[in-house]
């Protein structure tokens, strides 16, 4: 057995992630240790209560609730507690202590992920975190490393499995939000409360991530444009159907060039995908990250956006690159934030959409609705209309009106959705939708 250096390893947290990362670790220490050139030795797991029942058979000596002991002691520190506090708190305690830091932690690097940079840049440390944007898919590493030399222009990705597991299902049966809501609760793809996932929060967090390194920017979290997935119904999904297209929920980071000054939008919402579209076929509970560079081209990262196992996958590979740091010597690398471009809001975005409207049936009403859009340089491409029948299934006075744009600002789309709830042949503004991946 080649007689390697040992490095100290503190893992806190014992969840779902933990635990996986604490048994491969103890599992597979040899052909590890051939990865890294360091031998890893698990030397301690923090937790809250050290009996708490846990689904991997662990050796209970390594648990303990000390977890400054356990980080202050360490050459790599593990955060996989979740939550913002006191995961920030341990992080910068062992950054300062001159160990790495693994995390899969996208709460935190989406509200403090400066501040912990900053820290390691001061010590020579590096944080490594490519667990915290798509679960097992190398993501973080190819936008950081890779692609380093290149220009990034566009990432669209479906990064948040429950949403997509929802949505996908809703397409391929008809079903209704509620009712796979709550199968996918059964089935564990989506918490008691799943607010963060299904209001898009989730999706936000990760898009800031990703935004920050594909373009050198520090992208706070209150500058994504944030929209979820509650309003999507049964009936749009099969109206995007007839349409040639399927609504997945997507987090789109995109460089925009004006004349003179170039910005970025990062935005997460309901999107209208072309079925032909890569993103259009993935299924179930997985995610898919698109990236498209001025050399490189159109790049597709696809795969396990969660669960234990997966994101495990993901932690260790970041631990053997620390390991292989400490051995090489050296500075870490720190994160490139110089470019600095501004945030702009939705509003500067130029895209289509797709407008549904109820509608009174009667002479005028179409070129009316022309009208009010094209106040604001908003043009119809497509319109399709129906009769809404009548309770006793008799011919209505009510018609559908599916509107598919050309290109417009989201500021003129918005302006053109308040003049048509306000204008009086308009019963119902039913949805607006944007077309991505065209």
């Amino acid at each position: 057995m080649t007689d390697y250096r040992r490095l100290r390893v503190a893992l806190l947290g014992a969840g779902a992630v933990g635990s996986q990362v604490a048994s491969l670790l103890l599992r597979h220490g040899d052909e590890l240790a051939d990865r890294a050139e360091a031998r890893l030795e698990l030397v301690g797991i923090a937790v809250r209560d050290v009996d708490a029942p846990r689904d991997v058979d662990l050796p209970r000596e390594l648990f303990t609730t000390d977890a400054e002991a356990l980080i202050t002691g360490a050459d790599i520190v593990i955060e996989l507690m979740g939550g913002i506090e006191p995961a920030r708190s341990n992080i910068l305690l062992g950054l300062g202590s001159g160990a790495d830091v693994v995390t899969a932690n996208k709460a935190l690097l989406a509200t403090h992920g400066p501040e912990i940079y900053e820290a390691a840049d001061r010590v020579g440390a590096s944080v490594y975190y490519e667990a915290a944007a798509a679960g097992a898919i190398p993501i973080i590493r190819p936008l950081r490393d890779s692609l380093a030399g290149d220009r990034v222009v566009r990432i669209m990705g479906i990064v948040n499995g429950t949403t997509n597991y929802i949505l996908d299902r809703m397409d391929s049966e008809g079903a209704d939000f509620a009712d796979v809501l709550a199968d996918a609760q059964r089935l564990g793809y989506a918490e008691a409360d799943p607010t963060a996932d299904v209001e898009g929060h989730d999706a936000a967090q990760k898009a800031a991530i990703l935004a920050s390194l594909a373009f050198h920017t520090a992208v706070p979290l209150d500058a994504v444009h944030c929209e979820g997935i509650t309003g999507v119904t049964a009936a749009m999904i099969e109206e995007a159907r007839a349409a040639g297209f399927v609504i997945k929920l997507l987090a789109v980071c995109e460089r925009l060039s004006g004349e003179d000054t170039e910005s970025i939008s990062v935005r997460v919402y309901p999107a209208l995908v072309p079925r032909t579209h890569p993103l259009a076929s993935v299924h179930g509970a997985n995610n898919a990250v698109f990236v498209e560079a001025e050399a490189a081209g159109s790049l597709m990262f696809y795969g396990a956006g969660a669960g234990g196992v997966q994101t495990a996958s993901a932690v260790l590979g970041d631990v053997v690159s620390a390991a292989r740091r400490h051995i090489a010597g050296g500075t870490g690398v720190g994160e490139s934030t110089r470019a600095n471009l501004p945030v702009v809001p939705i509003g500067h975005v130029w895209t289509r959409y797709q407008i549904t409207l109820e509608v009174a049936d009667e002479p005028g009403v179409l070129a009316t609705i022309a009208g009010l859009l094209s106040e604001g340089d908003v043009s119809v491409a497509t319109l399709v209309q129906t009769v809404v029948a009548g309770e006793d299934g008799a011919e209505g006075t009510t018609a559908r009106l599916i509107i598919g744009t050309h290109r417009a600002a989201d500021s003129a789309l918005s302006a053109a959705v308040e003049r048509l709830t306000a204008s009086d042949v308009v019963e119902r503004v039913v949805s607006v939708l944007r077309v991505e991946g065209e």
